[in-house]
């Protein structure tokens, strides 16, 4: 995360804790990096110079017209300071700031195919240990890439199990020995 979206971050927070508007700014923010991480004509439009920063803001409410005042009122203080291109970076670390704030550990699982119930509960099982907080939950991500096995993210520490990653260690291995 940059230092600039950190600040940011910071400041959604404390004037939505004096608002009595925390939760409510999480769900908008979650929102926000469902958005645009599924949208790239969004980010796009974020980035570019050309258009307006009255037209991205004007594009940006439009797209969060249900979202809470703190949440406009951030995508107001970018866009005035022309940094709406750092909108997903800012929420990212408000929903990190969120969490940290609730005593809430999140990790990030990768599979290469859908986890059973059964299979979720032992991984969440094995996160509540490894961290020994009470509250965890898992964000689980498909990537037919890795082929199998998972890799598993808590934090800043990632545990890699994939076979992908396993046949590029066996790979250098062998151009190695060559």
């Amino acid at each position: 995360m940059s230092r600039a979206a950190i600040r940011y971050a910071k400041a959604v927070l404390s004037s939505a804790s004096d608002k009595g508007a925390v939760e409510a700014v999480y769900h908008d923010m979650r929102a926000v990096v469902a958005t645009l991480s599924s949208s790239k004509e969004l980010r796009i439009a974020l980035k570019s110079p050309v258009i307006k920063g009255d037209d991205k803001r004007e594009a940006l409410h439009q797209v969060f017209s249900g979202a809470n005042e703190e949440t406009l009122k951030i995508i107001d203080v970018l866009v005035a300071n022309k940094r709406a291109y750092i909108l997903d970076k800012v929420a990212e670390s408000y929903i990190k700031m969120y969490n940290e704030s609730q005593g809430m550990v999140v990790a990030q699982v990768t599979t290469a195919v859908e986890l059973n119930k059964k299979l979720e509960d032992k991984v969440l099982a094995k996160v509540t240990e490894i961290t020994k907080s009470k509250k965890a939950k898992l964000e689980h991500t498909i990537d037919p890439a890795i082929l199998g096995g998972f890799i598993l993210r808590i934090g800043d520490v990632q545990y890699d199990a994939s076979i992908a990653s396993q046949l590029y260690k066996v790979e250098q291995k062998l151009s190695k020995s060559v």
